[in-house]
Order: C-alpha cells, then sequence, then structure tokens
C-alpha cells in the first residue's frame, strides 16, 4: 500500500504545501498549495508576514484533508537564520525580523566588542555572513529579550504550531552560528560572552524526531486527523542535501536557488583556520553529518533583476531570461557575487552596472546582457568555490549534482558544467520536499535508512547531465574574474 506525508518546504520567495506519494521504491509530489512570501518593507525595516505564512499553511492543509487519503505525518523545512520570539503567554512577538534587514550591520559591530571572530568560528565553524542570528539577536531591545520566553527558528516554529512541542531541530540550529556542531549543544562560551539566556532557546532535537500528533484544535479546523509532526530537516538546505541522488564517493552538491549552496557532506565538521580564511561553513545535515559548504547569493540577483523589471513594465517568465541570457554575448561584463551590495533588494540592474562601471567594465547593453553577466559570474563563483574545497578536504570533486529550483536553469548549469571542468548532474527540482518527506518515511520505519532513500530518488527522478565546453574559453575568463575577487 502507498503511504502519503505532507511537506511544507518555505523558500524566502515562495512557499508550498506539497503531498508526498512512496510506493513500491518510488516517490512522487504532487504541488496542493503555492503562496507568495518576501520579506514586508514597513518603517523602513524588512519583516515576515508570519501570520499571513501560518494562514497559508492551513489553507494548504484543508486542500489536503480534502484528499481524504490515509496522511501519516507532515514537517516543515524553511530558509535559516531567521527566528520568531514568544512571549510568556505563548503568543508570537512581532516583528519577526528578515535577515536581509540593515540592522545586522550594527548586530556586526556590537557582537565584535564582546567576542572576536576567531573564537566564534572555533566555537560553530560557520562562515562569516553579516544575516546570521548572532548578529540579529545582539541587535533585539533587552526589554524585548526580557518579555520574551522562547525563541524558534522558522521551520521550527511551524512545527511548534502544529504540534504544540518546541524543538529547534539541529540541521536549522546550526545555522544560527551559536550551536557548537563538535558538542553537539548551544556554545555556552557565546551566550555567555554575548549575555543571552540558553533557556530562551528552544530544546534542539536530532533530524528525524517524531514530535507527536497534530494539535487536536488544529487539525479539527483543517479536517485531518491527528497526523504526526517530524522534524525532519528543519532547514531546506539540509534536506535538499539528504534527498541528493548521489552513490559513491568524490561528489559534491549544489542546492540553487535564492542562495547557492555548494558543499560536501563530510562525517565530522572541518574547523581550522583554513575553513575559516577561506568561508566555508560546517552545517548539521541528516544523521548528524556535516554539510562542510559555502553560501553564495544564488539566483537572487536574477530574482531582483525580474522584480525590477516587472515594475518597469517587462514581466519575464525564467525561462525567457535564461534565452535570453543564451542569445547574448559571451564574456562581456562579469561581477563578484559576493560583494555585499548584491545581498539588498531593489534596482539590482543599477548595481550591477555601478559594478562594471567601477571595474572598468562595459554596462551590460540589455536585459539579455545582464542575464548573460550573472549567468558567468555565478558559474565562474562556482568555480572558484570548488578549487577551495578541494584544498580544504584534500580531496578531488568529479561530479557535481545540483538540486532544487535552479537544477531548470539549463543555461546555469551548462555554464557551471564549463567552468568546472566536471560532470553536472540536475535533478530533481523539488529536493528539499523530497528530503523532508523522506526524512518523514524514516522517521516512520516505512524506509530502512538514508542510502534506501537515496536510492528511491535514483529511482523516481531522470536526471540530466551536463558535460563541459570550451575550455580554453572558459580558463581565460577565470583569470579576468578571479582578479574582481580582491
Amino acid at each position: 500500500m502507498p503511504t502519503y506525508y505532507l511537506a511544507c518546504d518555505l523558500g524566502a520567495d515562495s512557499g508550498r504545501v506539497i503531498l508526498g506519494t512512496l510506493d513500491e521504491g518510488k516517490i512522487a509530489i504532487e504541488e496542493l498549495h503555492r503562496f507568495p512570501n518576501g520579506a514586508v518593507k514597513s518603517s523602513g525595516a524588512l519583516h515576515w508576514n508570519f501570520e499571513g505564512l501560518l494562514t497559508e499553511l492551513k489553507n494548504g492543509l484543508k486542500k489536503a484533508a480534502a484528499r481524504q487519503l490515509p496522511i501519516a505525518s507532515i514537517s516543515t523545512d524553511s530558509w535559516g537564520v531567521d527566528y520568531v520570539l514568544y512571549d510568556q503567554r505563548g503568543l508570537v512577538m512581532s516583528p519577526v525580523w528578515c535577515y536581509r534587514d540593515a540592522r545586522t550591520a550594527s548586530g556586526v559591530e556590537n557582537t565584535k566588542e564582546k567576542v572576536d571572530w576567531p573564537t566564534i568560528y572555533s566555537e560553530t565553524g560557520i562562515q562569516f555572513m553579516a544575516l546570521n542570528t548572532i548578529y540579529q539577536i545582539i541587535t533585539e531591545p533587552p526589554d524585548r529579550l526580557a518579555e520574551a520566553k522562547q525563541l524558534l527558528l522558522i521551520g521550527d516554529a511551524f512545527n511548534y504550531y502544529c504540534s504544540g512541542v518546541a524543538r529547534n531541530e539541529v540541521s536549522l540550529a546550526s545555522t544560527t552560528q551559536l550551536y557548537n556542531p563538535q558538542t553537539r549543544s548551544w556554545s555556552q562560551k557565546l551566550f555567555s560572552a554575548l549575555g543571552l539566556q540558553e533557556s530562551l532557546f528552544a530544546p534542539l532535537c536530532d533530524a528525524g524526531t517524531v514530535l507527536g500528533p497534530m494539535k487536536k484544535n488544529l487539525a479539527t479546523e483543517v479536517g485531518l486527523p491527528p497526523i504526526q509532526v517530524i522534524a525532519t530537516c528543519s532547514h531546506d538546505t539540509g534536506a535538499a542535501v539528504a534527498a541528493v541522488p548521489a552513490q559513491g564517493e568524490n561528489w559534491a552538491y549544489l542546492s540553487s536557488g535564492t542562495w547557492s549552496l555548494m558543499g560536501v557532506e563530510w562525517p565530522h565538521p572541518v574547523i581550522t583556520e583554513q575553513g575559516r580564511s577561506l568561508g566555508f561553513t560546517n552545517e548539521i545535515g541528516y544523521g548528524n553529518s556535516v554539510r562542510l559548504l559555502k553560501n553564495i547569493v544564488g539566483l537572487w540577483i536574477v530574482q531582483e533583476c525580474r522584480r525590477y523589471w516587472a515594475k518597469q513594465g517587462r514581466k519575464y517568465e525564467f525561462e525567457e531570461l535564461a534565452r535570453l541570457s543564451t542569445g547574448s554575448p559571451a564574456f562581456v561584463s562579469l561581477i563578484n557575487p559576493d560583494d555585499p551590495r548584491f545581498l539588498s533588494p531593489d534596482d539590482m540592474p543599477r548595481k550591477i552596472a555601478d559594478f562594471c562601471t567601477e571595474t572598468g567594465q562595459p554596462v551590460p547593453a540589455n536585459h539579455g546582457a545582464y542575464m548573460r553577466c550573472i549567468h558567468e559570474s555565478l558559474a565562474l563563483f562556482y568555480r572558484v568555490t570548488l578549487r577551495k574545497m578541494e584544498r580544504l578536504i584534500g580531496k578531488k570533486i568529479e561530479r557535481l549534482h545540483i538540486v532544487g529550483g535552479g537544477s531548470q536553469d539549463a543555461t546555469l548549469n551548462q555554464f557551471a558544467a564549463n567552468a568546472m571542468k566536471i560532470p553536472v548532474l540536475a535533478g530533481p527540482t523539488e529536493c528539499a520536499a523530497l528530503g523532508n518527506i523522506l526524512v518523514q518515511a524514516i522517521a516512520l520505519g516505512h524506509l530502512p535508512s538514508h542510502a534506501a532513500a537515496r536510492a528511491v530518488v535514483r529511482n523516481s527522478f531522470a536526471l540530466k547531465t551536463y558535460t563541459p565546453e570550451s575550455p580554453a574559453e572558459w580558463d581565460a575568463a577565470a583569470a579576468r574574474f578571479e582578479k574582481l575577487l580582491s
């Protein structure tokens, strides 16, 4: 008999409630409900419409209930670092901040006054990013923290909403830069240095923890029985990596979406001076494996250009932008995707133009040229990141698995293969939801192991392979690109 699961997959751009069906060694997914997401600007600050997202979750659950299937369980995965504070009554304390809010700059300065960067990295193994939870929480007014009873990260807040059980699952907790992957606990040293109370942070749990049945009042409202709520990999990248259809050794992954996250699955943290200087991060994956990776600003740059052009009256589908990119001249202008200016929203084409002007390059001549610039620059940054990662682990990577929404971008996938000079295997697209569902299946005993779950993905989805092309041209472009990184 088939088994059914629900995944709520929350991205910074959109959210989905997805039905997963596991049957005879294959998995199928169906999108039941999709809803937009995005930071809300109020009084110059960026935050999330958290209550609106919960309403959309309920709408998705009602659609699931209407199918009248024997659904076994549900879990939510989300982007990292952002959190929800609850007051003494258990109510959400507004606002729920967005990691792109400008307040994080002051958080970095305040943190530097209390604890030095080498100590932060040695405790957490997490690369410096101004948006990390550590720099957000330090900006909270003391009276707001004093009023707060509990902190949950976004995906775990959704699991709490469904189950009434408050836990911060380790894959998501590891993104905060407050979790110590060596002790597998919150960092006592950082909490002490920053004056944070550990009691504020909901207890940790491993990926695949069964939290319990759905709250009776919620189940009644949406029309579902009290299905099990499971903390799978609450971090969407952790969930996506859990579903990478890889086997054997010497492979890397790229979770491609708003962010591009490139890394390897490793048995232990790599917290060294070299790792710190190269900007690599040690996030936790399924089974307490380590996702040794680099966070790269990804298709966010494309999304923001598309948003800006839509406001100007020119609306594009992503496929059309990819075609425009392919049809534009190669290697005219390049940007450094890691430049801080590209992290923030609003008028992304102007930011690209400014970078090109400042570095003595032509400003892209049209929308296709902007897309070509972004695609080539991301692919070349992947190459730089791959070479650094190979130095860090002492191994040569032989193939790259690209998963997530960005795996549909054939132009970027081909450019990535060209730049890195290794085969790229693209797919599946909904890997975060797949990983979420497969970990549920393992937790409930419906699959025997993680290896069996990955075999299910390979049996269920056709992957597209991109073979490297034009090595000389890409080597020349890489030499030019690396000069932009200094």
